[in-house]
This record gives C-alpha cells, sequence and structure tokens, in this order.
C-alpha cells in the first residue's frame, strides 16, 4: 500500500504515458487526464517520434503557453533520442516517477483512456501492490479488449459481465492486464525493479506481471473500474484443429519479438517444458496452420537470440 505523505493519506500520484507517433491520441488522452482528480502530475515518455509530438508537448512545459492559451503545469515530458520500444519508454518512466517522489505510479500508453472514475474507483481498493481496471472496448464497451484467463481454472472470457460475475466484492484477485491503466506502487518498483526495456515490446508488460507475482505481489482487477481502449480484433489464430491458437502477426518485428521474449518468459517463470512446448507450437503454426519457411527461420533467429541473451536484433526490422 503506498505510504502517507505530507498530503495526508493521500498518496501523490505520477500518470506516466508511453507515446510513439500518435499525437492526436496522445492529445485526447492528455485532455482526460487533465480532468481526473488526484494526478500530480502526468509523465510523457516520447519514444522519438517524428510526427510533431515533441514540439507539441514542449508547448506544455511548465510556464509554455498550451494551445489553448493557458500555461500547462501538470505535464513534463521527456524525448528519447531513439525509439525504445514500450518496453523501455515504460521502463523510462516508472523509473522517473520514482525518481520524482511518487507513490502510486499510473500506467498507460497513449491510444487508451480510463473512464473519469477509473481512478477513484482503484484508488477505493486497499491493500494492493499491482492493480488495474477492466480494459474494454471503446466501442463496445460490454467486451474485454484482452481477454482474462479466470484464475483457478482455464476458463477464458471475453465480456465485462463475466468478470463481474468471477469477482469477490468487486475485486478479481491474481489477474491484471498491464500496462493499461493499472497502479503500481512505489515500494513493489523498489522491490522488483522497473520493466525490462531490452523487451522492445511484446511481452514486456507480462514479465513485469510474472515478476510481481513471484515477488509476492497483491495482484487484482477491479471488475467496476474501466479503462477504454481500441479493439485489436480476434487476439490468437486456432491452431491444432481449434484446440488452441496461435499469437500470429504479420509484422516480422512484433512476431520477432513475440517469439523471443515469450520463449525467454516461459523459461523464466514456467520452466523448459513450458518453453519448449511453445517451441514446437511454433513450429506447428508455420509448419502446417500457416506454411511459411520464411516465418519458420525468423522464429528460429528469434529464440535463438532470446536464449543468447541477444536483444539486439529486433532493430534489423524497425522502419
Amino acid at each position: 500500500m503506498a505510504r502517507v505523505t505530507e498530503q495526508g493519506d493521500r498518496p501523490r500520484i505520477a500518470a506516466v504515458v508511453v507515446t510513439f507517433n500518435r499525437l492526436s491520441l496522445l492529445q485526447r488522452l492528455l485532455e482526460r487526464l487533465d480532468t481526473v482528480a488526484g494526478v500530480d502530475e502526468v509523465l510523457v515518455v516520447d519514444n522519438a517520434s517524428t510526427d510533431g509530438t515533441s514540439e507539441w508537448l514542449a508547448s506544455l512545459e511548465p510556464g509554455a503557453e498550451g494551445a489553448d492559451g493557458h500555461a500547462e503545469r501538470r505535464v513534463v515530458a521527456r524525448t528519447l533520442t531513439s525509439n525504445t520500444g514500450g518496453a523501455g519508454g515504460f521502463a523510462e518512466g516508472v523509473a522517473w516517477a520514482v525518481e520524482r517522489g511518487a507513490d502510486l505510479v499510473w500506467l498507460m500508453d497513449d491510444d487508451g483512456v480510463p473512464a473519469s472514475d477509473c481512478l477513484d474507483r482503484l484508488l477505493a481498493v486497499r491493500d494492493r501492490d499491482f492493480w488495474g481496471p477492466v480494459v474494454v472496448d471503446e466501442a463496445a464497451p460490454e467486451r474485454l479488449v484482452f481477454p482474462i484467463r479466470l484464475p483457478g481454472g482455464t476458463r477464458v472470457v471475453h465480456d465485462v459481465a463475466a468478470v463481474e460475475r468471477a469477482a469477490s466484492d468487486g475485486v478479481l484477485d491474481g489477474i491484471v492486464i498491464p500496462f493499461n491503466g493499472v497502479l503500481v506502487t512505489r515500494e513493489l518498483v523498489e522491490r522488483i525493479g522497473i520493466p525490462r526495456a531490452d523487451f522492445f515490446i511484446w511481452g514486456d508488460d507480462h514479465e513485469y506481471r510474472l515478476r510481481a507475482e513471484a515477488a509476492g505481489a497483491r495482484i487484482a482487477t477491479v471488475a467496476g473500474a474501466r479503462f477504454l481502449h481500441p479493439s485489436v480484433g480476434s487476439l490468437g489464430t486456432p491452431m491444432m484443429f481449434g484446440r488452441t491458437t496461435y499469437n500470429h502477426s504479420p509484422s516480422d518485428l512484433k512476431h520477432y519479438c513475440m517469439a523471443r521474449n515469450n520463449l525467454v518468459n516461459q523459461r523464466d517463470y514456467n520452466g523448459w517444458p513450458h518453453a519448449l512446448a511453445f517451441v514446437v507450437k511454433t513450429a506447428w503454426f508455420y509448419t502446417f496452420t500457416r506454411p511459411s519457411p520464411r516465418r519458420l527461420a525468423l522464429s528460429a533467429r528469434a529464440m535463438y537470440a532470446g536464449l543468447r541473451g541477444d536483444f539486439t536484433g529486433h532493430g534489423r526490422y524497425l522502419r
């Protein structure tokens, strides 16, 4: 739980936003955060955007007159010299927030937006270290953007009502969808460190949750809190005669990072049997489900790099 501060029992909260070349979405998010009571400051990590984001953010620095004609004082921005991916952005942002004295760090990408009462509902839940809202489709708020596997079984749910039914006193313990409006305590960051920057994208949020879980962190989803996010479509392509799915992406960059990072996560947190099962699953998918010798070779390179501890190979797929 967040420590008591000079402000009484209210923790100092820093919202950390990671952005890359999505200025209009960032503007929408910051406009919402400007209306959320309890946020002491908004720290924006710009991953070397090329769409005018850094110039616009400069106008929001304390003392600078923004586009609406008033001086914005809660937004502080940091533009990185190169694109470090979501993983690098969140690693930078979490460390930065703690350095600036945050008791709670509220993490989010630039493409989502919290409901107006999201933070209040999260703060109403006590004695947690890493907890967040239900991430819903902004076009269909009754649907989850990211399916949730309920604790204690294999059931996967896709709608908000199922989450609410499974929750106890409005809280679903043991599950959270990082980094979409989640709160992380300063104490947990000091205990487990910052997100793993070298993952670049894909799996860094999952690794942070697994690391927190391994450290005994109290993790939860607050069923009544909402974070609106664009739909990402149907996650997972059916394979093995419909018995399971595989996270196929047409993007070589995303697939390289997914194959590398997921194998490392499986090895480090679930053991070699799970890691080998993932290798078999990948080989099956690109041999039988969607035959692609090129994608098989890419997968092998990514996995070998991960096992060797080389997290630089994704650079060849950046544009």
